[in-house]
């Protein structure tokens, strides 16, 4: 059965993470019934800065606005299975940890958190602090995913895309899409 899923993009460094996650997920239309996209303000700034070019016009995708609570995945009845946020600021990190639904990212993390969906949290800051580490625990008691940007080496990458990949393939595996973790062991 295929997934329904929202991406959200916050304004912590690591846009590359995001694009590549977002157009793995475009290249395979039979991946998911649908993929939404929601970014933040800063997540759309960070994302120019980074990348070079910010346009909703670049995506397929239904973009939300997130300052609305008016999408369907804003509600438990709108039946989406996984929220991605790539990358995740620690604030963000820190109002889905207290259950402080201010902006459409953090409450469709609340959302999937109650549904028993798929919430994975892409952190990409470091070092953590003692309150970062408290709202991971927070979360993951939860039943989210923490998953920090840190790529491996044993797969031996011959470039910064070859980490990236790396990275966006253990974030789809670890939403429930099969084929897309490479196996350092059969190298």
């Amino acid at each position: 059965m295929k997934k329904k899923i929202v991406v959200g993009v916050t304004g912590a460094s690591g846009a590359v993470y995001a694009k590549r996650l977002i157009e793995k997920i475009n290249a395979r239309p039979g991946l998911v019934e649908r993929c939404d996209l929601v970014f933040s303000e800063q997540g759309k700034k960070v994302w120019e800065h980074e990348t070079g070019n910010f346009s909703e016009a670049m995506f397929p995708n239904k973009i939300w606005p997130n300052d609305t609570f008016f999408a369907p995945f804003a509600s438990g009845s709108g039946g989406f299975d996984a929220l991605i946020v790539c990358p995740c600021t620690m604030g963000t990190l820190g109002r889905i940890a207290s259950g402080t639904a201010t902006d459409l990212i953090s409450r469709t993390a609340d959302v999937m958190l109650k549904e028993r969906g798929k919430l994975i949290l892409v952190l990409r800051e470091t070092p953590y602090h003692l309150i970062h580490i408290n709202n991971m625990k927070t979360v993951t008691e939860a039943g989210g995913i923490i998953l920090p940007a840190s790529p491996s080496f044993y797969t031996h990458p011959e470039s910064i895309a070859d980490l990236i990949d790396e990275m966006t393939d253990k974030v789809l595996s670890i939403a429930g899409f099969k084929g897309f973790t490479k196996s350092w062991i059969d190298d």
